[in-house]
């Protein structure tokens, strides 16, 4: 098969490698109406899957799919406008929808010409803190009278929900928290209503559960059932850079791709398709057609781990600060890093780490999760693993990356650690 480079944050089409398990069990979720969570570690393609799955249901004819990034929204009120918006993917919700919204709109003329972040600043203005709830309602009542039914992907809606559980804040708010509740209760009493006529499907750069639990509102993700993507398998990931190669007429024998799948440890597409892409600019700088072992080691040590793959790589940093403010930051940042440097986080530091920052107080611990809440995280968003009585890198790409960006010089804040020196890399 010709399979083309991903070039971008998600795929679908002709850009899309196998998951035809995955899309068969979404999709039959989907035929028996219920919500669903997907959860994985970063980077595993979650958006690509979700994107690719509407695009295959869109050919069958029988659903009218409707995919809304919710990452720049910051209140229901947003969420509401940006889903009232993209009705105009489904045939004749758009038309309902502007009668929900007759009185924003009787004086704009023609609103279809508009562009759609134009139309979308006429529909925020008709939804204010008052009465999101009742727009909302009829904004769902009206794509559950779609001929045929409508499934709603939602993605980015914990980076949303953590938006409203902390405002402008670094932790989360009693305001915010009565939001959030909100909100999250205004889907379930709408998922439940529409029944069979509308399915939700949540996803996110970051997990749902994990940001639910910092405000004790876990209880609130029970309206969806969680679906966990994982990363390939070896055997997968080889067989991708096998399609690649011969898509751009490179010689890659198995024993390359295997080692280049070995030093990745966990197959995350992205990683994959970000590992040929380089090896593929490598090789045409050297005028080579094909690679060998010193090839894959250069590339990897070189253009993975070098400065040219920090943009690459960073949102894994990106993202920490933003759920779990700076103070859990700190913490997140400390614990990811001994892990690196030592190969392992037994629990022998951990629990020097939770004595260490259970004695902290005042400003600098403000708000900010435990040590346990940030593992939880960690581990849920598949930055870590735990087993043999500790935490290790899942990947080991991000493990050698994140040594090279903040272990050489690393020392434990509760003094002298490991003095075993620089680990062998």
């Amino acid at each position: 098969m010709r399979l083309r480079k991903a070039g971008g944050n998600w795929v679908d089409g002709d850009r899309f490698f196998d998951r035809e398990v995955e899309l068969e069990a979404l999709a039959e979720r989907v035929r028996h109406g219920g919500s669903t969570l997907l959860t994985a570690q970063r980077r595993i393609g979650k958006t690509s899957l979700v994107r690719e799955l509407l695009r295959r249901l869109k050919q069958t004819g029988e659903f009218e799919p409707i995919f809304v990034d919710l990452e720049a929204a910051r209140d229901p009120a947003d969420a509401i406008a940006e889903i009232s918006v993209h009705a105009k993917e489904a045939l004749g919700a758009w038309t309902r929808m502007k009668r929900v919204f007759a009185n924003v709109l009787q004086q704009v003329d023609r609103i279809d010409e508009l562009a759609i972040a134009d139309v979308k600043v006429k529909l925020r203005a008709g939804i204010d803190a008052g009465n999101w709830q009742q727009r909302g309602d009829a904004v769902l009542g009206s794509l559950a009278e779609s001929d045929r039914p409508v499934v709603l992907a939602m993605d980015e809606l914990p980076i949303l929900v953590n938006r409203m559980l902390k405002g402008d804040r670094q932790h989360v708010t009693a305001e915010g928290r009565q939001i959030a509740d909100a909100f999250l209760s205004w889907l379930r009493k709408n998922g439940q209503a529409h029944r069979g006529r509308m399915c939700m499907i949540v996803s996110g750069s970051v997990g749902l559960e994990p940001v639910l639990a910092q405000a004790g509102l876990s209880a609130q993700a029970n309206i969806f059932s969680p679906y966990e993507l994982r990363p390939w398998s070896e055997d997968t990931a080889v067989s991708c850079l096998r399609a690649l190669s011969q898509s751009y007429g490179i010689d890659l024998p198995e024993e390359i791709r295997t080692d280049m799948c070995g030093r990745l440890r966990s197959c995350i597409p992205h990683h994959v398709q970000m590992f040929f892409d380089k090896m593929h600019e490598h090789l045409r700088r050297a005028g080579k057609s094909g690679a060998t072992v010193e090839d894959v080691e250069s590339v990897y040590r070189h253009e993975m781990l070098g400065v040219r793959g920090q943009l690459d790589l960073q949102h894994y940093e990106g993202r920490l600060e933003e759920i779990l403010g700076r103070a859990g930051d700190l913490i997140a940042l400390e614990l990811l890093t001994a892990a690196a440097v030592n190969g392992f986080l037994d629990d022998g530091m951990v629990e020097r780490y939770r004595a260490y920052y259970s004695d902290l107080a005042g400003e600098e611990r403000a708000g900010a999760p435990d040590v346990d809440g940030v593992l939880h995280l960690l581990e849920h968003d598949g930055y870590l693993e735990r087993g043999n009585g500790g935490y290790r890198f899942v990947s080991g790409l991000l493990e050698d990356w994140w040594f090279n960006r903040h272990g050489r010089h690393f020392a434990p804040v509760f003094g002298s650690g490991s003095d075993e020196g620089e680990p062998d890399r």
